[in-house]
């Protein structure tokens, strides 16, 4: 198991980070139960092993204006570590794309896309992704709403899974 070299101080850490990760190192340490400069080291560890990859603000697209999302799948006509390589390349020049996860299947890359509007999205669309080398198909699927958005990891079941294992 991944996470097994972590001890329950560390997964505490994460949890607490992973729900608010604005607060101070000494708000932290009192939450997890250890002094301040013990928990700061554990954080700079943690960030510095890739557990904790950096740190962001949670925006509401809709409230800046970014009124439309949409999943594109998207299949190429070459699967080649090359040709995946180049489009996952090229992808990481287009802002409407927030992100993207190569699929195994029919699909080979779902794109997750926001734009303020939906002739913006069609313009990208024609324009960049459909027209883009190697891109044999794109289907597109607006999101109409969201009914769970929810970032990083469930901690109950990384506890579940390490009491099981010991």
């Amino acid at each position: 198991m991944a996470g097994a070299k972590l001890d329950d101080i560390d997964r505490k850490i994460l949890a607490e980070l992973q729900a608010d990760g604005r607060m101070t190192n000494v708000e932290l340490a009192r939450r997890v139960g250890i002094s301040a400069p013990p928990c700061l080291r554990r954080v700079r560890a943690l960030e510095e092993t890739g557990f904790i990859r950096g740190y962001h603000a949670d925006i509401d697209a809709r409230e800046l204006g970014f009124e439309v999302q949409v999943f594109a799948m998207v299949r190429l006509a070459s699967q080649s570590e090359r040709d995946l390589s180049a489009f996952e390349a090229l992808v990481q020049n287009w802002p409407l794309v927030r992100e993207c996860h190569m699929l195994n299947g029919e699909i080979d890359f779902i794109l997750k896309c926001v734009s303020p509007d939906l002739s913006t999205f069609q313009r990208f669309l024609t324009q960049s992704l459909t027209a883009a080398p190697n891109v044999a198909s794109v289907k597109t699927s607006l999101v109409i709403r969201a009914a769970k958005d929810q970032p990083g990891v469930p901690f109950e079941v990384v506890e579940e899974r390490v009491r099981e294992a010991g």
